[in-house]
């Protein structure tokens, strides 16, 4: 019988799934339940994941999915989550303190204040991570400052799939791309930087030798098939950050950015080359390592269609669903390119949280909806034309095309705008689920069903659909350095 399923433990903020796909990418079976973080009993206003809340729905997914499968045919498991997260265990693996989420607020202090340990300047350069308040270095302060038992009594440091990885086949191992994330490496290395340890002062000994995706982890033990009711001894591979495995997943080749649209706009490109000096850091960039060796991911995010639920609840509230959607994009397609003098500063979705407020100009008296929607579109394109830039000066290329995934993909008149003003053909891609896809190739490379990840990925139709640039894109060209002095100026 051929091994032609992978079983993919999917852990997001908002849900987690289990999955079965197959060698070609069709999903099998799936189910999915709701993830909430628990309020940390240590600690007043702390958030964590309550690990054993989160195997156990896991486990249930998982009983379901194997019911509906042929078990004979999984080559094997692995298990994908968001980043940064992950816990202290000792000798058995238990937690020596909960599972610290990247929402608890109470690590904001420690990210603003961290030059008193390392200067920001060459944490950024080493580690190329953007210093978001989360990151798992800020919680290893946290712990070194307000619980150093924890640490002292630690066996190992282990991020979050890996804690999962562990409760599946018993063996504690951390993967690269998740190490990527704790702003505790070293690119050019591709593993801790001792250098920051040192000045944080935790053992590099407490993460243990990193294993690459696509390396087998371990089986699945007696006591995890009884819960998963998944197949002793079916092999347990290492995978990580769904990031990575999402734009392998993709299709994206090197320097062919993806652009992931949904309440947030994340771009992320897959570049032999980077660079993080001050100038990237102040352009927001965040570069991590890909699921492949001597690949970086270079990124930026911004708010996106959260923004535009917004406007549609004030400007649009007689309409829901389809209909909704429908009527503001054909609305605003009536509307002539510059959305008749109207522009939207970008601290609308720069920073969802920002005090400062943003500000929609040019408005009069016989200013239309579909011209202030139009607006928002044209700006967030503009948007996307900042980052694709900074990207291609920190990676080094030049993009040929854009490859757009998520729920924003599906806006038609956005979509157009984003090629015009980019200059740049947008790219489709018929396959939804690119995580659970991408982290299934490493799967099967490593169980020996393909020779590398690269051709696991041929395997897959992705029934490829392309908007390219309008004539209208010259004019574009023209209100983007108008939107880019109009920033300036702000």
């Amino acid at each position: 019988m051929q091994k032609d399923i992978a079983i993919v433990f999917d852990c997001g903020a908002t849900n987690v799934r289990v999955i079965a796909i197959d060698t070609r990418g069709h999903i099998i079976a799936s189910h999915a339940m709701a993830n909430e973080t628990d309020e940390d009993p240590n600690y007043l206003g702390g958030r964590i994941w309550d690990l054993d809340k989160l195997w156990g729905k896991l486990c249930k997914a998982a009983k379901i999915v194997s019911t509906q499968i042929d078990l004979s045919r999984v080559a094997g498991v692995t298990v994908t989550t968001f980043g940064v997260d992950g816990a202290f265990v000792d000798e058995n693996g238990s937690l020596l303190y909960p599972v610290i989420s990247w929402q608890c607020q109470r690590t904001a202090p420690i990210m603003d204040n961290i030059g008193k340990y390392v200067p920001l300047e060459k944490l950024y350069e080493k580690s190329g991570v953007y210093p978001y308040a989360f990151n798992t270095i800020n919680k290893m302060i946290w712990l070194k400052e307000h619980r150093p038992e924890v640490i002292d009594k630690a066996h190992q440091f282990l991020f979050i799939p890996s804690l999962l990885i562990h409760k599946l086949s018993g063996v504690m191992v951390n993967d690269t791309t998740m190490m990527g994330t704790s702003m505790m490496s070293d690119l050019v290395k591709r593993d801790f930087s001792e250098e920051i340890l040192n000045a944080i002062g935790i053992d590099r000994g407490l993460f243990g030798e990193l294993a690459e995706p696509g390396e087998q982890a371990g089986s699945i033990s007696q006591s995890a098939a009884a819960l998963t009711g998944l197949p002793e001894g079916t092999p347990v591979f290492v995978a990580g950050h769904d990031t990575q495995f999402a734009i392998f997943g993709s299709g994206a080749q090197l320097n062919q950015p993806v652009l992931s649209s949904g309440t947030w706009e994340i771009l992320m490109t897959r570049s032999k080359g980077h660079r993080t000096t001050i100038k990237e850091l102040e352009k927001n960039l965040t570069t991590e390592l890909d699921a492949t060796k001597g690949v970086f991911n270079i990124g930026q995010n911004w708010l996106g269609s959260g923004v535009l639920e917004w406007f549609s609840k004030n400007y649009y509230s007689e309409l829901t669903g389809d209909e909704l959607y429908e009527t503001m994009i054909s609305e605003a397609e009536q509307e002539l390119p510059g959305a008749n003098g109207i522009m939207v500063d970008s601290a609308f979705y720069d920073d969802g949280t920002s005090t400062n407020g943003g500000t929609i100009t040019g408005l009069t008296i016989n200013t239309k909806r579909s011209q202030i929607y139009r607006a928002f579109l044209e700006s967030m394109a503009f948007r996307l034309r900042e980052a694709l830039e900074a990207l291609e000066a920190a990676g080094g290329f030049k993009a040929e095309r854009i490859i757009c995934v998520g729920g924003g993909s599906k806006n038609r008149l956005w979509n157009q705008l984003r090629a015009d003003v980019c200059n740049t053909p947008i790219q489709f891609i018929e396959q939804k689920e690119t995580t659970v896809l991408g982290a299934s190739m490493f799967v099967f490379t490593g169980a020996g069903v393909y020779k590398s990840v690269d051709a696991a990925r041929k395997q897959i139709d992705y029934n490829e659909s392309v908007i390219y640039p309008s004539n209208n894109a010259p004019i574009y060209e023209a209100l983007y350095g108008k939107y880019l002095a109009y920033k300036k100026n702000r």
